[in-house]
């Protein structure tokens, strides 16, 4: 008998770019799955009726993205625990009756981190430059995976310490000023940039100084337009190695994928069909 197909989405503002339907169309083919994903643009102001919409229709499952993440959370009967501490929903499931919010930017970076550093992660020195909503995703992410030691600096003390206070497993988190961050960076295994500094198109500006690195230091940046920040290049030339936002981009994906169907994704082609669409290789 014939699976019944099932309807998946986005729901964002503006959506016209996203590379979200295309990769994950892609992989429900390769996968023989009979669904369809669509992105629908869905202005601040119509959330909740969109939300209700997609109820309506029966849909199977729907991802979240700006500016939607947060009060998305309104119309949803659970929260998963993750999500609950970073205060953002990306990924939307529907189980039984209810609709369950989960966010998987945090372990899609992770897993695209892993990739560089193996098993040595959780031996590494991080510096997590911003405290925004990526921020959030990727700190509770490594909290929850399990690092030697975690900074954040951001240029408002204040929200770095609170994002600080909100991360259960906190022991090992400290947070800097933009400053003593500045003198510790010799230190530091792993160098992540949350913000939007550098990203197009005022891809001229730099989020950190890459003059005073550890040798080999990975410097990873979430931004994946372009491909290359100027600051990973930079970096690059003070010999450190780097990871652009491609991988978090098909990481959260792929744990989407995954939420919504219980089979985990083809990884590498996810990759493929990102980086064909993005004019890289």
């Amino acid at each position: 008998m014939k699976s019944a197909e099932k309807l998946y989405g986005l729901l964002g503002h503006p959506v016209g770019h996203s590379l979200s339907p295309v990769m994950q169309n892609d992989q429900f083919a390769e996968q023989g799955l009979p669904s369809f994903y669509h992105a629908f643009n869905v202005p601040p102001e119509h959330l909740k009726d969109a939300v209700q919409g997609l109820k309506a229709l029966d849909i199977s499952g729907f991802n979240v993205t700006v500016p939607h993440k947060i009060e998305v959370m309104e119309y949803l009967d659970e929260i998963d625990e993750e999500a609950r501490i970073i205060g953002a929903v990306n990924t939307v499931v529907k189980q039984k009756d209810k609709w369950v919010g989960y966010n998987t930017d945090g372990r899609g970076y992770v897993e695209s981190l892993l990739s560089k550093t193996g098993d040595t992660l959780k031996e590494s020195n991080v510096l997590v430059i911003g405290a925004g909503g990526a921020a959030r995703a990727v700190v509770t992410a490594l909290s929850f995976q399990g690092v030697r030691h975690l900074t954040i600096t951001n240029r408002t003390y204040s929200k770095a310490e609170t994002l600080r206070e909100q991360v259960p497993q906190n022991s090992n988190i400290t947070v800097l000023t933009t400053e003593e961050a500045e003198k510790e960076n010799p230190t530091f295994d792993i160098i992540i940039n949350t913000t939007s500094i550098g990203m197009s198109p005022d891809t001229d500006k730099t989020p950190w100084r890459t003059d005073n690195m550890k040798p080999n230091c990975l410097c990873s940046d979430l931004i994946y337009n372009p491909l290359k920040t100027k600051w990973l290049k930079e970096a690059e030339r003070h010999g450190a190695d780097t990871l652009n936002g491609v991988g978090m981009f098909v990481g959260q994906g792929a744990f989407a994928f995954y939420t919504w169907t219980g089979v985990w994704p083809d990884l590498q082609r996810m990759n493929d069909v990102v980086m064909q669409h993005l004019g890289g290789k």
